[in-house]
């Protein structure tokens, strides 16, 4: 049995499909994965004997600037993937037996599966990527914001601007490979009977007309590595310190002078995750510490409280953990969501927009570490689930066997 999982963007992209390679592998099946040609990922897959087809340019290189692409060069870039998908994505399915694809930028994946007569999986790793009365649409860059409140009247303007960026290119390569046109590209490439990636105690799915939505659980392994030698010496000299990291965003130039500042301000140290952005220390005082990569899963029980970005994968590690949350989100994707999630369930504190100051990450972090947040969060921690990998293994192994 063969595989073909297909995604394209960061790390919080790449990782839940490659959970989901890990537990197909043990199931038996071979498995490829599309991906950005990132080094990094590249590296990751070949240590799991997982087969990487490199698509579209590199990711890492793109994400290290404060300002996003005009809209002309964005709407450029989309069309080129597409381009770049319907080239690719054929002789990577060749042989296999069903194509997973994550993410509203595999446009191509549904019409290359369909052309080779093989089973289709779309996964969205948050419930607000669905299209869903119950919320608005994610911000998408590029594209015009609505100028209503209506969930529904959103959600039929998103569909509107999907099949105008498209629809064009999307059936003229299909008409070139023999297949018939599609009216509604969103809804194509979602499918009917989408999966959700996604915890259902922290990102719940609520019942919507139209759309058949298994919820799986979120898509992840369990990571032994031990922490760094240096980072466990600078945990053990004092109390837990606030972790800072934006991972694979780039946050404004003041963002870690504010943040340390205000952590200080809470008595607290602060370890600064460097991320993609390279972030660094202020100063050089000793309550400060800059990490590269490590274990999440195993530093955040050892943190009073997680400042990040809002993505997928940082706020399930931290619910995990049991650890208090700030989320900073930059408008962007699904990471609004997060940060209203963590907000709404009590574990933590959303901060408003993207751009924070002293005294807002003052308030924010008052919220987290207050004993009563702490509590809530270490009381959600063992409601999270761990088997979601595994059981949308099963599904495919059980449907394909």
């Amino acid at each position: 049995m063969r595989v073909l999982l297909s995604t394209y963007g960061t790390r919080g992209d790449v990782e839940p499909l490659v959970a989901l390679a890990v537990r197909l592998r043990t199931g038996g099946a071979e498995v490829r994965m599309c991906a950005p040609p990132d080094e990094e990922f590249a590296q990751r897959l070949a240590g799991l004997g997982v087969r990487l087809v490199p698509v579209g340019p590199p990711v890492r290189a793109a994400k290290r600037t404060e300002t996003l692409p005009s809209a002309a060069e964005l709407s450029r870039a989309r069309n080129e993937m597409v381009d770049t998908q319907f080239d690719l994505f054929p002789a990577a399915a060749d042989g296999c037996d069903v194509l997973v694809a994550a993410g509203l930028a595999q446009i191509a994946a549904r019409s290359v599966a369909e052309a080779a007569g093989i089973r289709y999986v779309y996964a969205s790793y948050s419930a607000v990527q669905l299209p869903s009365p119950h919320h608005a649409p994610p911000p998408r860059p590029g594209w015009p914001e609505p100028e209503t409140n209506d969930n529904r009247k959103r959600w039929e303007l998103d569909a509107r601007n999907v099949d105008a960026q498209f629809g064009e290119i999307l059936n003229g390569r299909r008409a070139s490979i023999g297949l018939p046109p599609v009216v509604d590209v969103r809804r194509h490439v979602y499918t009917d009977r989408p999966w959700l990636a996604a915890d259902p105690v922290l990102g719940p799915w609520r019942r919507t007309p139209g759309l058949d939505v298994t919820q799986t659980g979120a898509w992840s392994t369990a990571d032994e590595r031990p922490l760094p030698a240096d980072l466990v010496t600078f945990l053990d000299a004092g109390t837990p310190p606030v972790y800072v990291g934006f991972g694979s965003m780039s946050p404004s130039q003041d963002t870690p002078r504010r943040t340390i500042e205000a952590i200080r301000a809470q008595g607290h140290r602060a370890l600064v995750s460097r991320g993609w952005a390279g972030l660094g220390l202020i100063d050089d005082q000793d309550d400060c510490f800059a990490i590269g990569e490590v274990n999440h899963q195993r530093l955040f029980t050892r943190v009073a409280a997680v400042l990040h970005h809002g993505g997928a994968g940082t706020t399930m590690t931290a619910a995990r953990a049991g650890v208090p949350q700030v989320v900073v989100p930059p408008q962007l994707s699904d990471m609004p969501y997060w940060a209203g999630r963590v907000a709404d369930l009590g574990i933590g504190a959303a901060h408003e927009g993207p751009t924070p100051t002293t005294e807002s990450l003052n308030l924010a972090l008052k919220t987290a570490l207050a004993p009563d947040t702490r509590a809530r969060a270490q009381a959600l921690g063992p409601q999270i689930r761990t088997d979601g990998a595994a059981v949308a293994a099963n599904l495919l192994l059980d449907r394909l066997g």
